[in-house]
């Protein structure tokens, strides 16, 4: 703060700090305010009713959301799947950085890494409409799968809950890998060896020292990657379609529908349970937004 009040003085400074509380006002603050007071207002299909007598507070967008059976049924299942997408990205998340950050300065790791960020340019919906070819009824997974002769006719991959978690785990998974390896990178790589000359294998070595040490980056990694995973509607209406309904499917009906209170009360509801898992997450792992900011 003292190096950049020296370099653009307190008329500087303020000019940032006031430009940066603006813009995010405008584009986080003010949406989320609007998008709750609208969750708790009736849906007035006539223009002239807003403001109105009929233009009350009320939770009946909410009793939608809670107690019709197909809503609560989508939005579980969208929490469930995206636990899971999280917990298998950390599954093969962990272990990646794992062995990126013990390689060191390896000539082969700088390859890795270009390798794992080189399908993240090209834009998502490509990569997803990439992953259909894939795993579509005559391609290429299936036909190698016939092929080798391990099954006699196509999976049905698409259209699917597997099909949409496996684009999921695909899309993410950075998001998983990159704040694991930049807290291992911060380990004392002397902690590990002492650990294995003292001769605790290689379990314990992970349980005692590397887990906790790398606590925050994987509370961080869990909670963006399931808020992405939860949040998606490009990979589950590409790879899910009509048989695999995810919960921003939903939301997006509501508002193609113009029924901007009743998809409010969806969003307002997911954004809460994100909170919620965020928290979770927090207390499990036992750190604070401070040490995952770091």
């Amino acid at each position: 703060m003292t190096e950049a009040l020296q370099r653009f003085g307190y008329a500087g400074v303020g000019a940032i700090l006031f430009g940066v509380l603006f813009w995010g006002a405008l584009l986080i603050v003010a949406p989320m305010l609007l998008m709750v007071d609208l969750a708790f207002r009736p849906y007035l299909p006539n223009p002239k009713d807003v403001g109105g007598p009929l233009d009350v507070y009320t939770i009946q967008n909410f009793a939608k959301v809670f107690l019709d059976p197909l809503n609560v049924w989508v939005f579980w299942k969208t929490i469930y799947a995206s636990i899971l997408v999280t917990v298998v990205s950390l599954l093969i998340g962990y272990p990646l950085s794992y062995i990126l950050v013990r390689a060191g300065r390896s000539a082969w790791i700088g390859i890795l890494m270009i390798g794992l960020l080189i399908p993240f340019w090209v834009n998502e919906i490509l990569r997803t409409f990439a992953w259909q070819l894939l795993l579509a009824r005559y391609g290429f997974i299936n036909t190698v799968l016939m092929g080798l002769g391990l099954i006699d006719d196509p999976i049905q991959f698409t259209n699917t809950d597997f099909g949409v978690q496996v684009g999921l785990v695909y899309a993410y998974i950075l998001f998983m890998i990159f704040p694991l390896y930049s807290t291992m990178e911060s380990l004392d790589p002397n902690q590990v060896d002492a650990a294995r000359d003292l001769g605790a294998p290689f379990w314990r070595i992970h349980w005692d020292i590397v887990v906790p040490h790398s606590k925050p980056g994987i509370a961080s990694g869990c909670i963006v990657t399931f808020m992405l995973s939860a949040g998606s509607y490009v990979v589950p209406e590409l790879l899910g379609g009509t048989r695999s309904i995810w919960f921003t499917k939903l939301i997006y009906l509501q508002f193609d529908a113009i029924n901007w209170n009743l998809g409010s009360a969806y969003g307002f509801t997911l954004v809460s349970l994100c909170l919620v898992f965020i928290l979770l997450v927090m207390a499990m792992f036992r750190v604070s937004l401070k040490d995952i900011a770091r």
